[in-house]
């Protein structure tokens, strides 16, 4: 089935308000910042979001899904996460490359079909392809963004002798800021890891949910503006993915060196130009679709 899997563009327009979308663990977990300003959300932090919402098959998330991955959640489990058994997994992978396909491994990990592989280096899975079906590039914010650190306060301290207790500028969140982050879906490798059109589906299906699934005390408004999901005419693809990109991206209509503060201060897009229309199968936003 992974051969019918259609290459596609897709762009997350991403509003983020007064959160922490991604904290950099070198700069005690400030919002992630380019020396020009301009925040980043990590692609590995965006596909935790998916990894974490599909790892738990008792979450009434997971029981919401359609009935086709809830009766074959045996292959829906999540390769990257913590507790896992190294020797278990390097014998679910097996040793013959040529056998790759027909593994437990591929039947049984979700995210190791879509996004690809490097959790084992053994020399017996030197044989196998690491690079997954979906990329998810660096999200970065449309225009600098004002970071606030405040010091967190706790009434009971956490010590036994403390009767209250302060965390000096542990609160870091963005004041406001929109990202753009794109991902792509290329086939060329779907025979290589086991990649089938429901892997493809379902990732469409959770990628509306990642922040409102997994809010929390210091991440609770991010939302998700637009999922768009172009698929292309053909594999090899049938219209330069940057101009794609480029005609979803929403844009600072003002003082564009300076943080925004609402998305009314963007221009928002809400669609393909007819030229670019053309030359593709199909757009849809997953958002409306969800």
């Amino acid at each position: 089935m992974s051969e019918t899997i259609k290459r596609a563009t897709g762009l997350l327009v991403i509003e983020v308000v007064n959160s922490n979308p991604n904290g950099d663990p070198e700069r005690e977990s400030d919002p992630r910042q380019r020396p020009n300003g301009c925040g980043e959300i990590s692609p590995v932090s965006f596909k935790r979001k998916l990894r974490d919402m599909l790892e738990d098959h008792n979450s009434p998330f997971f029981n919401a899904l359609p009935k086709e991955f809830i009766d074959n959640a045996e292959r829906y489990n999540i390769l990257e996460q913590r507790g896992r058994n190294r020797d278990s997994i390097s014998n679910e992978m097996g040793t013959d490359p040529a056998k790759f396909l027909e593994s437990t491994f591929v039947s049984k990990y979700w995210d190791a079909r879509v996004f690809g592989n490097t959790f084992l280096e053994k020399e017996q899975s030197k044989g196998f392809i690491k690079t997954g079906v979906v990329q998810f590039g660096m999200g970065v914010s449309l225009a600098p963004i004002n970071i606030i650190r405040q010091t967190n306060t706790n009434k009971a301290g956490v010590e036994r002798d403390k009767t209250s207790g302060m965390a000096p500028l542990a609160y870091r969140i963005v004041e406001h800021g929109v990202y753009y982050m794109p991902f792509f879906v290329n086939p060329n490798y779907a025979h290589k890891t086991g990649c089938t059109t429901e892997d493809v589906e379902l990732l469409k299906l959770l990628i509306p949910h990642a922040y409102e699934m997994n809010r929390s005390a210091i991440r609770p408004d991010v939302r998700i503006r637009h999922a768009w999901y172009i698929e292309h005419k053909s594999i090899l693809g049938s219209c330069p993915e940057h101009l794609l990109i480029e005609a979803l991206t929403p844009i600072k209509l003002e003082n564009k060196d300076r943080p925004s503060i609402t998305w009314n201060d963007y221009q928002d897009k809400t669609g393909l130009p007819e030229e670019l229309y053309s030359r593709v199968a199909s757009v849809v936003d997953l958002i409306t679709l969800s």
